[in-house]
């Protein structure tokens, strides 16, 4: 499960967005955090063909910070996997790229502060030990991008720099994803086309609603899907997650994974022994498996493939793993 951390000046309409989205009252407190399913009908279809007992979707949780970039604020943030930026894009006054850039600039200052701590602190250990010095340049090239203004995510790093800079948990280094929140029914300001357009207030309006009434509503306005889908849509393709599936009479069940994880790395995500123990993989396309109307029918029709340990998962992967400890 990703935590997806909602980011934004103060009237910008964030955190009427987490509630809308979550669909939960806010709660107060260090921080407010919500876990909600990913939409996604597949695991209806399937459970219907498998005939399940139960249905688990794959999920996210938000967090909203009261008060916002405060320093408690920036702690949560750390520890969340991405950032949803959203800025105000409502009333006559609106600068929303301005905002952007405003939430940009102190993310870097937070990043900078805490580089600037580390880099203190590699110097004092660095006299003689070659690890260290290889920590401190790391430390040293990250403060002079961020120095320069500039979010560490326009550096380049290799792997062992990635590991020294992500024990700081950089703000400026996660995937970002922009909310414009806009007027009903309005599309992304010009000055942010890339934005996701979400009405915040309208999307609150709906949250109460049975799907078919807020799909009605929402219709009326020109908004074809609901807010949450379109956000987690967005976080997955910044964080480059795809869905894999498992089917049978006793669960159907969505899961996150990496793109271009191999079927071990898969199964492990489902439970630790099945990567340890991984012996193969009998893999069916979603596709497939539903113009079959059954696991056994895709297997009569060879639709089902066997794979070993090499094979990487793709989005939509029906799997049973087959495994031994």
């Amino acid at each position: 499960m990703k935590d997806i951390g909602i980011v934004g000046l103060p009237y910008s309409g964030k955190s009427t967005l987490f509630s809308a989205l979550t669909r939960s009252g806010v709660a107060g407190g260090r921080s407010n955090q919500a876990v909600v399913d990913v939409p996604d009908p597949r695991v209806a279809v399937l459970a219907d063909i498998e005939r399940s007992k139960k249905v688990a979707h794959a999920k996210v949780r938000f967090v909203d910070v009261p008060g916002g970039l405060t320093a408690q604020g920036i702690a949560e943030f750390r520890q969340t996997d991405a950032l949803c930026m959203v800025v105000r894009a409502f009333g006559d006054d609106a600068d929303p790229k301005a905002d952007l850039a405003s939430l940009e600039a102190e993310l870097v200052l937070a990043d900078l502060a805490s580089i600037e701590s580390g880099v203190e602190k590699a110097r004092k250990k660095a006299k003689g030990k070659d690890v260290v010095k290889g920590e401190l340049e790391t430390l040293e090239r990250a403060h002079e991008l961020l120095d320069a203004e500039r979010p560490l995510r326009d550096g380049e790093w290799d792997d062992d720099a990635l590991k020294i800079l992500k024990g700081y948990g950089p703000l400026t280094l996660k995937p970002w994803i922009v909310v414009a929140n806009v007027e009903e029914g309005n599309g992304p300001p010009p000055s942010l086309d890339d934005a996701i357009a979400i009405s915040a207030a309208l999307e609150a309006e709906v949250a109460g609603m049975s799907d078919e009434d807020a799909s009605e509503l929402l219709a009326g306005f020109g908004v074809e899907s609901p807010g949450l889908d379109r956000v987690i849509a967005a976080c997955y393709r910044a964080l480059d997650l795809i869905t894999f599936l498992t089917t049978g009479e006793d669960e159907t069940r969505a899961w996150e994974v990496r793109r271009g994880a191999t079927a071990p790395e898969a199964a492990g995500v489902i439970h630790s022994d099945l990567q340890r123990g991984f012996i193969r993989a009998e893999v069916v396309g979603y596709d497939d498996l539903v113009a079959a109307g059954s696991w056994d029918g895709a297997k009569a029709n060879g639709k089902l493939r066997v794979e070993g340990k090499d094979y990487v998962v793709k989005e939509g992967d029906v799997l049973h793993v087959r495994f031994a400890v």
